[in-house]
């Protein structure tokens, strides 16, 4: 790995991308980076790639030689990304994700009906009951699940790789339509022993406490709600000095009180025992969440999906504001 004196990573000079190619990099390796990103366990990734814990760290291993700098940073018991991992996850995804879609292209059937749904992270929570309803009503309707967020949902919509996005619409372009279908109660997760556990939080106790945020390509949107209300409330978010794709171990580093995190109520079921979401109040803060699709392509299965979401927000009063109260994760 190339390291300097003080043992910090090198930065990438001229010279040396000139000597990287991407003729030296396996797609393999390339999703063993992402699992174990997502994993930050060697043995929970490999597993998940169903090879051995060595074959995997060894694969790893060759790609940082072959890029020349350090992606992950290994301890006795923790796993984390490196700021060049960071970066590197970012642009990785978004390969996997062409090469996913390529296949996708030469390997649909034509015949059957299909819809691709831009969502994040955070997002899906918000619109698994409408997903649930569509594919009850639409039975031969096959539904590609895109994890991007909405600065990638409009990019992507407007390549026409994607059909429809969910997420925050406060800056999309005049070309992306959009429909308003669930204000979601948002809170904090913590671990059930927590001196704000016991009840809802107030919004100014989280100054000074340690926030998980996301990766910069998942749902930066996300983010900046959060880190808005923080500043609304007085001070700036502490961030916890690292990212996670995986709600898992977001979850995991909540429960060693590494950090908290803020959720939305309807991403609270990812979670797991020991912990607590607790809404936030003073003021009681609601996401947004809204159906966003190209202006000019509001028919078939995008309009289908949207009349889905409008009726259940209807009918379960998604949009009232009503602030949660708190519970437990399960």
């Amino acid at each position: 790995m190339a390291e300097g004196g003080s043992g910090v990573p090198q930065r990438w000079t001229p010279s040396r991308r000139d000597r990287v190619s991407a003729r030296h990099l396996e797609l393999r390796q390339l999703r063993y980076f992402v699992t174990l990103a997502e994993e930050l366990h060697f043995g929970r990734a490999a597993a998940r790639e169903h090879i051995v814990q060595s074959a995997l760290s060894q694969q790893i291993q060759r790609l940082e030689r072959v890029l020349g700098v350090q992606l992950v940073r290994r301890t006795t018991h923790h796993v984390e990304l490196t700021a060049a991992g960071c970066r590197f996850l970012i642009e990785v995804r978004q390969i996997l994700d062409h090469v996913d879609q390529a296949v996708l292209a030469v390997g649909a059937d034509p015949a059957v009906p299909t819809l691709r749904v831009g969502v994040a992270g955070e997002g899906y929570g918000a619109a698994r009951e409408v997903l649930h309803d569509l594919l009850e009503r639409c039975p031969d309707l096959e539904i590609t699940q895109v994890e991007a967020g909405v600065r990638d949902q409009v990019r992507l919509l407007a390549e026409g790789r994607l059909d429809l996005g969910i997420g925050r619409a406060a800056a999309v372009p005049p070309e992306v339509a959009s429909v308003l279908f669930r204000l979601d109660p948002l809170g904090v997760l913590l671990p059930a022993g927590h001196p704000l556990a016991a009840g809802p939080v107030q919004v100014t106790a989280l100054s000074g406490q340690r926030m998980l945020l996301g990766p910069p390509d998942r749902a930066p949107e996300f983010d900046e709600f959060v880190d808005e209300l923080c500043r609304s409330a007085g001070f700036a978010p502490t961030r916890y000095p690292g990212c996670v794709t995986s709600a898992r171990v977001a979850a995991d580093l909540v429960l060693r009180r590494r950090c908290v995190v803020c959720l939305p109520c309807s991403a609270v079921s990812s979670t797991g025992p020991g912990l607590v979401w607790q809404p936030l109040v003073s003021p009681s803060v609601q996401y947004p969440w809204s159906v966003l699709w190209r202006a000019d392509d509001g028919a078939g299965a995008v309009s289908d999906f949207v009349r889905a979401a409008r009726r259940l927000s209807a009918e379960r009063g998604w949009t009232r504001p009503i602030p949660a109260a708190g519970h437990r994760a399960s």
